[in-house]
């Protein structure tokens, strides 16, 4: 990595940012469904469920190793929450946020998209007064794709050398980061965090991670 490695056990205030869950395909079809008699489904619909339990059932691997890894390291100032995750038109919601199936249909309308005011303007509001209230010295995390610029250059715009991502996320796709994430939780043992703003995003792809026993 042509960059500055950031150490886990830095004495540092620390926030995740998450990208969001599709809700799209089978599993989003299924939790939405004005029908469906699970549980997680008929909470959705008459009292509402947090927005992380939601979006771990859609992406039953990388978001809910996104949100556990989360809950297990965040070290947010005392008056934040530890993690955020990037909605299409709502700007930063906390994934514990309970919502109804009316009002995540909502959050989640329109396109990921820089060119789209709808994405861009709240969550360009949110990162701003995020910022401002975050010591200076707070690190802000991004599990998500750092590939593509949807993610990355909005919040490389406002937290500039405090945006980092985890190193060992270089070369996997989401399904290999999802279960690193949950390895990670599991031996109780953060991965390295690098500045992404010169970091090297792109790289080979890494061996496969040993199946879990």
């Amino acid at each position: 990595m042509l960059c500055q490695s950031v150490l886990p056990h830095e004495d540092k205030t620390r926030i995740f940012i998450l990208s969001p869950a599709r809700i799209s395909g089978v599993r989003a079809s299924q939790v939405t469904s004005e029908r469906a008699q699970f549980a997680l489904a008929k909470k959705l619909r008459e009292q509402g469920a947090s927005l992380g339990e939601v979006f771990s059932f859609i992406s039953g691997l990388y978001f809910r190793g996104k949100w556990a890894y989360a809950r297990a390291f965040a070290a947010p100032p005392s008056d934040l929450a530890g993690a955020y995750v990037i909605t299409a038109s709502a700007g930063l919601v906390p994934p514990e946020t309970r919502v109804t199936l009316e009002q995540l249909r909502e959050i989640c309308s329109g396109d990921v998209h820089l060119a789209n005011p709808h994405y861009r303007g709240p969550l360009d509001r949110d990162l701003a007064q995020l910022s401002r209230r975050a010591s200076s010295g707070c690190q802000f995390v991004l599990l998500g794709s750092i590939a593509t610029s949807k993610y990355v250059e909005p919040l490389l715009e406002i937290f500039q050398e405090r945006l980092l991502f985890p190193a060992e996320f270089v070369g996997r796709g989401d399904m290999s980061r999802g279960g690193l994430l949950l390895r990670s939780v599991s031996a109780g043992t953060e991965l390295t965090y690098v500045k992404l703003g010169s970091a090297l995003r792109h790289g080979p792809r890494p061996p496969k991670l040993i199946p879990r026993s």
